[in-house]
C-alpha cells in the first residue's frame, strides 16, 4: 500500500437506515487482502498536455469520488449489490512524479498485482494515458487481454518526439513486446476526428472500430464478444459523450453519445464475466458545469459495479 495515496474525500454522515458507498469504501480500506473488486486513482494528466489538450483531467478522481461516495446501493438489485460492496476497496491514488513513463509503469505494477490475485481493479483517470498505464498491467502479469475502448477517437495516434501522450495508448499496447494486446475494439468514434491511417492501423493489427452514428448497445454488446481472448480490459473516455451531458472532459464532443447508452454499456461491461478491469478517462473538473461531468462519470462506476454484482 505503500505506493497509493488514501483517498482524501469527505464521508456524507447520514442515518444508519440511509448508507451510502462511502461508507463501504471507509470501512474496507483496513481489509484490501480480501477484496474482490478495488478503486484505485491515477491523477495524471501529463499526455493530456503533450497531446495539446487542456488539462486538469490530474483532479478527476477526488471529483469522481466525491460523487461515488454519496451514491446508495441499488434498491433494485440490493442484496447482491451489497455483497459486492462488502468486497470492494479504494485503495487510494497511485503516486504520481510527473515523469508519464515512470507514473504508467507505477500504475501497471499496482493492477498487475491486483491482476494477478483474481482481483478487479476500477481506474480513475486522469487523462486517457491513464489505459496504456492500465494495459502495462497485463503486460506485467503475462496476461494476454483484448481491448475495448468507447471513445470519440481511436487513441492510436503515434508518439510525439519519441513521447507517450494521451492519443497513443493503445498503439503502445498493440506494438508492445510483450505481444499481450490481443485485439482492438473501439466504439463511438467521430468520422471527423480520425485520420484513415489510424482505421488503417487497427485493420492491420486485426482490430475493429464502430463509428459513432453506428453505435448502440447492440453494437457494443457484439463487439464485447468480438474476440478469443480469456479477457477483456475495458476503457471508457468521457469525451465519446454529448457535450451537452459531459462538458467537463479534455476534448468536448459535439453530437456524441446519449448518456444513457453510455450507462448501459458499463452496466454491460460489469456483467460480462470475460472483464477483467476497467478505467474511466478524461473527466476534467476544472471545465465542469455543477459537477455535471463528475457526477456521471461516478454514476457509470456505479453501473459497472451493479454489472459486477450480477455475474
Amino acid at each position: 500500500m505503500s505506493d497509493f495515496n488514501p483517498p482524501s474525500v469527505a464521508i456524507l454522515e447520514t442515518a444508519n437506515d440511509d448508507p451510502r458507498l462511502g461508507h463501504w469504501f471507509r470501512d474496507n480500506q483496513d481489509n484490501v487482502e480480501s477484496a474482490d473488486v478495488v478503486l484505485l486513482g491515477f491523477p495524471s494528466d501529463e499526455g493530456v498536455a503533450r497531446n495539446g489538450g487542456r488539462t486538469g483531467a490530474s483532479e478527476a478522481p477526488s471529483a469522481i469520488r466525491e460523487q461515488l461516495y454519496k451514491m446508495t446501493p441499488s434498491t433494485e438489485y440490493y442484496q447482491p449489490f451489497v455483497e459486492l460492496l462488502d468486497k470492494t476497496a479504494d485503495v487510494g491514488d497511485v503516486e504520481v512524479t510527473g515523469s508519464l513513463e515512470e507514473d504508467q509503469q507505477r500504475l501497471g505494477n499496482a493492477v498487475a498485482g491486483f491482476l494477478e490475485q483474481g482481483v478487479v481493479p476500477i481506474i480513475l483517470g486522469g487523462g486517457h494515458e491513464t489505459a496504456f498505464g492500465h494495459f502495462l498491467g497485463y503486460a506485467k502479469a503475462d496476461k494476454n487481454t483484448a481491448i475495448f475502448n468507447l471513445d470519440a477517437h481511436t487513441d492510436v495516434r503515434p508518439l510525439k518526439e519519441g513521447k507517450a501522450h494521451s492519443g497513443s495508448p493503445f498503439r503502445q499496447a498493440l506494438e508492445h513486446e510483450s505481444g499481450c494486446g490481443e485485439t482492438y475494439l473501439v466504439s463511438g468514434i467521430q468520422p471527423h476526428s480520425v485520420a484513415q491511417s489510424h482505421l488503417d492501423f487497427i485493420r492491420e493489427h486485426g482490430g475493429n472500430y464502430i463509428f459513432r452514428d453506428e453505435t448502440n448497445i447492440t453494437a457494443i454488446s457484439g463487439q464485447f464478444h468480438q474476440h478469443e481472448s480469456e479477457r477483456l480490459m475495458v476503457t471508457f473516455d468521457m469525451d465519446a459523450v454529448d457535450q451537452s451531458q459531459a462538458p467537463g472532459v479534455s476534448a468536448p464532443c459535439t453530437n456524441g453519445l446519449p448518456a444513457d447508452l453510455w450507462l448501459t454499456s458499463a452496466y454491460l461491461a460489469g456483467r460480462n464475466e470475460q472483464v477483467s478491469s476497467f478505467d474511466l478517462s478524461e473527466v476534467n473538473p476544472e471545465y465542469d458545469r455543477d459537477g455535471q461531468t463528475a457526477k456521471l462519470a461516478a454514476l457509470t462506476i456505479w453501473h459497472f459495479l451493479l454489472g459486477l454484482s450480477q455475474r
